[in-house]
C-alpha cells in the first residue's frame, strides 16, 4: 500500500534583531512556552520552532534568536538571508538600544536589498514605564519612516508578546500568499501558439 504524502505545514521563519540585553530571548521564550527568564546567557544563537494556529489554519514558526551574534558581519548576513520577518527589538528604558535599531534595519536592507520585507519596530519592557527613555512618539515615527508597524511589549507581563509574532505571521503570509498568485498569474498568462 503507497505511503500517503504528508501534508507538509507552512513554515515561517522569524529573525529576532536588537542590542544584548533588550528582551529578544525572553520575548521569545515567554511566546514559546509562557515563561519568563528573568537571567539568560545571550552567547549563541538558539533556534525554536513551534506549530501554531493562525487565523485558524495550522502552520509551523522557525524563530532564530541572534543573540551575541551580531558582530560577526558573515554570520550575521546569512542570518538574514534565511529570514522571512524580523522582529527588531530595543528597551524602552535604554535609548542607544533604539539608537541601534536603525543599523539593524540598514543591514537588513543591504543583505536582502528589499524595502518591503515584514518587519516590526518593537519597544520591550514596557513594564518598565517609569524607567522609560524613548518615548512612545519617538519609536512611532521611527516605524512610521520606516514604513512598519511599532508595538510596545513586556516580556514580563506577557503584554503584546502573542500578538506581535502573530502580527509578523500575518504578514508573512500575506507576502508569501501575494508571491503564489503572481506567479500563478504569469504561468497563466503564457500562451503557446501552434
Amino acid at each position: 500500500m503507497p505511503k500517503k504524502a504528508k501534508h507538509e505545514l507552512p513554515l515561517h521563519k522569524v529573525i529576532m534583531v536588537g542590542s544584548g540585553g533588550v528582551g529578544k530571548s525572553a520575548l521569545t521564550l515567554q511566546f514559546m512556552y509562557g515563561d519568563f527568564v528573568e537571567e539568560y546567557d545571550p552567547t549563541k544563537a538558539d533556534s525554536y520552532r513551534k506549530k501554531i494556529i493562525l487565523d485558524n489554519q495550522e502552520c509551523q514558526i522557525d524563530i532564530l534568536d541572534t543573540a551575541g551574534q551580531e558582530e560577526y558581519a558573515a554570520i550575521r548576513d546569512n542570518y538574514y538571508r534565511s529570514g522571512e520577518g524580523f522582529l527588531c527589538v530595543f528597551s524602552i528604558c535604554e535609548h542607544e538600544s533604539f539608537v541601534h535599531t536603525q543599523e539593524f534595519r540598514d543591514q537588513i536592507s543591504r543583505v536582502l536589498d528589499d524595502e518591503k520585507i515584514p518587519f516590526i519596530l518593537v519597544g520591550n519592557k514596557a513594564d518598565l514605564r517609569q524607567l522609560r527613555k524613548v518615548s512612545y512618539e519617538e519609536a512611532q515615527a521611527k516605524a512610521t519612516e520606516w514604513n512598519c508597524t511599532y508595538i510596545e511589549t513586556s516580556a514580563k507581563t506577557r503584554l503584546n508578546v502573542e500578538e506581535v509574532y502573530t502580527m509578523l505571521l500575518r504578514e508573512i503570509r500575506k507576502r508569501k500568499d501575494s508571491a503564489k498568485e503572481r506567479e500563478r498569474r504569469s504561468r497563466g498568462s503564457r500562451c503557446l501558439l501552434l
